[in-house]
């Protein structure tokens, strides 16, 4: 019988991870967290055999698992990110989460860093259906015990409220809290009193905030239960709020979840009439009040539209944690940042004119024009959009609109010559042609009438050229080092050709660096006209004679 080769098995580096919910127990000498570690800690040298080994134990004390914001379970993911994790061990799966949304998002990670997840009191395997199903239902119970915990605390401290009972927390100005009760603090009743009286002889929250800070009033003061003196900081505009609108100054005690008021068993501070009265003006200033948040709409909103009469929407889209916003309609799409520059560039430019084709009554009231964005929206009637062309309709009937940005003692001398523009048959509408060029990239070429221009800035030129180079020595400096391309790209998660790309844009010449910097390239620059250039010597030249052509 022949014999078998010992075959030396890779180390698996384990790590252990352990959470408790609350404070309960952990000043012990032997608390639950010292119970997770240990049975994890006997795992792993049980499987010793299989090359596990021990690396480090990360901890979250008295954080809940329905939440991600966890410093150790963050730490735990960024070294399974950088690769010295293969293992991750727990005692039970709900250590890990208690969100299923959460635990796959996990799931992702491990499994694309190939790293393992293992409960020691839970056995199944998720490379099998059932392994899976298990799996699911064990978070499922985890999430819904904790939802149900929730629900059990929330009707607790409602039905502690419904009783006038103080149910903990910093204690509020005018109060101390002594045997879990609230009692008045009568140093600082006075401080309230002159508090609110302040604010109905101030015009605002923030000149009341002013006037008691020239009085040397601070806010509330108090030992934490550890000994610690907290608080005494200087009063803010929102702290100032908060002490104006709290309830529990006038006996009351008040379930923000439920919006129910209840009678406390502390007494009342200040009286119910003080209270009234600055509610009072607090709303009437609206400060907190019912104001409503309007977002802010696009320059040309519903201002565009083809020509079939379709509306052009805003639209936005996202890649990365970087936002981009559009003019849409169907499948026709238009960036709105350099929309908008079209537009606004075509009204300063008609406003230069010399409007040859108008009477002299509307074309004086067009040269008094002190221009500012907001005549944009009064000014433009609609805007037709078609290939390669924005059509403006300017409005020329009533021209009361202009008003409003009319200076009488200014005027504007320019008389540029302005093609395609004109007046409609009826006089109704002033009609300016701005052509354009859609790039595969929904970028825009602007043709003006001076030749074609790129709607890009040449800050916008150079900010794209400093990035790329930045990259570029960044990983020329850490191939340099040792790092090998591929090894670099799988860091980076990219495609070892893109850090070929970047490494050649280190050896581009110099000239055509100072051109694009001094903005005298006669095409457009963006990063893959910058990889043509650096790619291959023939190209090189190509690209070289174009820029200074």
């Amino acid at each position: 019988m022949g014999t078998t080769k010992g075959v030396n098995m890779p180390n698996i580096k384990c790590a252990i991870y352990v959470r408790k919910s609350t404070e309960k127990g952990l000043e012990q000498d032997f608390n639950s967290l010292d119970n997770q570690e240990q049975a994890c800690k006997a795992y792993i040298m049980s499987q010793t055999f299989q090359g596990w080994e021990y690396v480090r134990t990360y901890s979250d004390a008295a954080i809940s698992g329905g939440t991600m914001a966890r410093p150790g379970l963050q730490d735990m993911l960024v070294d399974i990110r950088n690769g010295k994790i293969g293992c991750v061990l727990v005692y039970k799966i709900d250590r890990l989460s208690r969100s299923i949304f959460d635990f796959k998002s996990m799931m992702k990670e491990f499994d694309k860093h190939e790293c393992t997840l293992v409960s020691i009191t839970q056995s199944f395997d998720t490379n099998s259906a059932m392994g899976k199903l298990t799996l699911n239902m064990l978070l499922s119970f985890a999430e819904f015990e904790r939802e149900v915990a929730g629900e059990r605390i929330r009707d607790k401290i409602r039905a502690t409220k419904s009783k006038g009972m103080w149910v903990g927390g910093i204690p509020p100005m005018g109060y101390d809290v002594k045997f879990h009760k609230l009692v008045p603090n009568e140093a600082e009743i006075p401080i309230v009193r002159k508090i609110f009286e302040t604010y109905l002889e101030s015009p605002s929250l923030v000149d009341c905030r002013i006037r008691l800070k020239e009085k040397g009033i601070h806010g509330k003061k108090w030992v934490s239960q550890n000994g610690n003196i907290m608080g005494g900081n200087p009063i803010t505009v929102s702290m100032l709020h908060k002490i104006l609108t709290n309830k529990i100054i006038i006996g009351k005690i008040q379930n923000k979840r439920s919006g129910d008021i209840f009678n406390g068993e502390h007494p009342a501070i200040i009286d119910t009439e003080l209270f009234n009265a600055v509610a009072e003006k607090l709303k009437q200033n609206n400060n907190r009040g019912n104001a409503k948040c309007v977002r802010a709409t696009s320059l040309l909103n519903n201002k565009i539209q083809t020509t079939s009469g379709a509306v052009f929407k805003n639209s936005s889209g996202r890649k990365g944690f970087k936002q981009y916003k559009y003019y849409r309609v169907g499948k026709n799409s238009l960036p709105m940042g350099h929309i908008d520059k079209i537009v606004i560039e075509t009204i300063k430019h008609f406003l230069d004119s010399d409007m040859g084709f108008m009477i002299a009554e509307k074309r004086l009231a067009f040269k008094q024009v002190k221009y500012a964005d907001t005549i944009i929206k009064p000014m433009i009637d609609k805007i037709i959009y078609q290939d390669h062309k924005l059509t403006i309709f300017i409005n020329n009937e009533d021209l009361r609109y202009l008003d409003s940005f009319t200076d009488k003692n200014y005027m504007n001398t320019n008389n540029t010559p302005m093609e395609h523009c004109y007046l409609t048959g009826d006089g109704k509408y002033i009609i300016v042609d701005a052509e354009i060029s859609l790039s595969n990239t929904s970028s825009i070429i602007y043709k003006h009438q001076c030749g074609e221009h790129s709607i890009l800035t040449k800050a916008e030129n150079n900010n794209t050229l400093v990035r790329a180079l930045a990259y570029a020595w960044k990983y020329k400096r850490e191939v340099e080092n040792g790092t090998s391309v591929r090894k670099l790209a799988t860091k980076l998660k990219r495609d070892h050709r893109t850090v070929y790309k970047y490494l050649n844009l280190c050896y581009m010449s110099p000239r055509i660096i100072n051109t694009i910097m001094e903005g005298n390239t006669s095409a457009r620059v963006n990063l893959q006209t910058l990889f043509d250039i650096a790619s291959k010597h023939e190209k090189f030249n190509e690209q070289e004679k174009m820029f200074y052509s």
